[in-house]
Parts: C-alpha cells; sequence; structure tokens
C-alpha cells in the first residue's frame, strides 16, 4: 500500500492576519508621526506643514493600506466571487481618490512655498504610480465589471491583470519609501526617526505579506 501523501501547502489565512496588524501598526505610526510629532493636517494654514502632511498621509493609507487590502479582498472578504470582486473595485477605488487627493495636495504646498514641482525621483515616481493605478482601474472596471464581456477573454486578462497590479502596488510601496529616506535624512536617530524608519519597515513589510497572500490558496 503506498503511504498516504502529506500536503505541507500553505494558506494566506496566517498572512492575511498578519497583514492586518502590520495595517494597523502602519497607521498607528503616520497619525503619531503627523499628528503628534507635525502639527496635524489643513487644507488651508499659515502653517505650511500642515498642507504637506496631508499628502504623505493620504498616500500611505490610500494607495499602500486600503490597495493592499483591495488586493487581499477574495483572500479576506466571505460570500461568493460576485462579492469579492465588488469589494476589491470599490476598496481599489477609494485608494485612487485618496492618491489623486494626496497629489493636489502636494502641489497645493509647492504653490503655496513657491517651490518647482516634479524635481526628484519620488515625485517622478508618483505620477507614475498614480496613472498607472488609474488607467489600471479604468480598464478592469470595462474588462470585469460592464456587462457584455466576454468571459474567454476575461480569462485571459486575469493573469496580467494581477500582474500589473502587483507591479503598480510595489511601485506605490517603493515611492513611499523614497519620499520617507527622504524626510528622514534630516533626522538623527530622535524618536520622530525612530517612528519614521519604523514606518518604512512595516510598509516594506506589510507589502511582502500581501504579495504572499497573493501567491497562496485562500484557507478555508
Amino acid at each position: 500500500m503506498a503511504p498516504k501523501s502529506r500536503s505541507y501547502q500553505l494558506s494566506a489565512t496566517p498572512f492575511v492576519i498578519f497583514a492586518q496588524l502590520l495595517a494597523i501598526a502602519v497607521t498607528t505610526l503616520v497619525f503619531v508621526l503627523y499628528l503628534h510629532f507635525e502639527g496635524g493636517f489643513a487644507f488651508k494654514s499659515e502653517d505650511k506643514t500642515k498642507i504637506f502632511n496631508v499628502h504623505p498621509f493620504l498616500m500611505v493609507l490610500g494607495l499602500i493600506i486600503i490597495g493592499g487590502e483591495a488586493i487581499m479582498a477574495y483572500k479576506i472578504v466571505p460570500g461568493d466571487r460576485r462579492t469579492q470582486k465588488g469589494v476589491h473595485l470599490i476598496l481599489h477605488l477609494l485608494a485612487l481618490t485618496a492618491g489623486i487627493l494626496g497629489i493636489v495636495f502636494i502641489f497645493r504646498f509647492h504653490n503655496e512655498i513657491e517651490a518647482k514641482d516634479m524635481q526628484t525621483l519620488h515625485s517622478w515616481m508618483g505620477i507614475i504610480t498614480i496613472s498607472l493605478y488609474g488607467l489600471q482601474w479604468v480598464l478592469a472596471f470595462f474588462a470585469y465589471c460592464f456587462p457584455g464581456g466576454e468571459m474567454s477573454r476575461r480569462g485571459t486578462l486575469l493573469p496580467w491583470h494581477t500582474f500589473v497590479g502587483m507591479v503598480i502596488f510595489l511601485l506605490a510601496v517603493t515611492t513611499a519609501l523614497t519620499g520617507l529616506s527622504g524626510f528622514s535624512n534630516y533626522l538623527l536617530l530622535s524618536t520622530k526617526g525612530y517612528i519614521l524608519n519604523f514606518t518604512g519597515l512595516f510598509i516594506l513589510l506589510f507589502a511582502i505579506t500581501v504579495t504572499l497572500t497573493v501567491i497562496l490558496p485562500r484557507g478555508y
């Protein structure tokens, strides 16, 4: 009699849980950094830092945290495929909206302090990221949500949709890390410096964990 085979295949479930803990950690650190150390947020203020603060807050919480949750929706949301797809689509739309507003605020900040726009690698990567994010969302909406799409064509496009989506997500993470790195260059390892460094590390771990949830099968 042949010995029974054992499956050592991991499921995405423990990584989904770990991703939620990392998301909470990143969100907490971002709130502490920009509310406690940087004075909060404002659309219009004499303290121009408050206008700038909206930009990293929206980009991290939008494109990375909400965007990551959107990617994991198929592994988190209970119910049928249609429900999961709806949550996936809505979360990505929220992330895209936050990203666009984040871009608006950084341009507003530059205008307020009379600084030139698009002078850094970080800014170039940011514009590329938000442009690709918007294009990906529009194409996905018409391919997967608009009535009349052929199932065979949708199946053919799915691997590319997943691949491009992960590239855009990782590009958003890389852009955030370049922004945090540029900010932390002016700081010694003070409390604020430690918060920035740990925020960057947790963002990187979150990206790795989200990637694993995409690769691994859903747990039941």
